[in-house]
């Protein structure tokens, strides 16, 4: 799984933002505002990852159990197919 080309994690004035590049802007309507572990997921998928691998590196970034951890992967992985936004 992996974010689709045309989108790109920014900081603007402390918080984390995806913002639409090139043809992705006609497709991107408003803003999607991240918080610190959505931008940490969103990092690790601007490269191919699995669904487990999300999950053990949450486990190591974060100081969470493996069920909250699996719990907030399963819901971001959800928010971004809803929106179209991978691959």
């Amino acid at each position: 799984m992996k974010i689709k080309s045309g989108y790109m994690l920014r900081e603007i004035g402390g918080e984390s933002i995806v913002v639409p590049v090139g043809s992705r802007t006609v497709d991107l309507r408003g803003i999607i505002k991240l918080n610190d572990t959505a931008a940490f997921l969103w990092k690790k998928l601007e490269k191919e990852c699995s669904r487990q691998q999300l999950v053990d590196d949450l486990l190591q970034e974060f100081d969470v159990d493996e069920q909250t951890a699996s719990h907030d992967v399963d819901k971001f992985i959800e928010n971004l197919n809803q929106n179209n936004l991978t691959e």
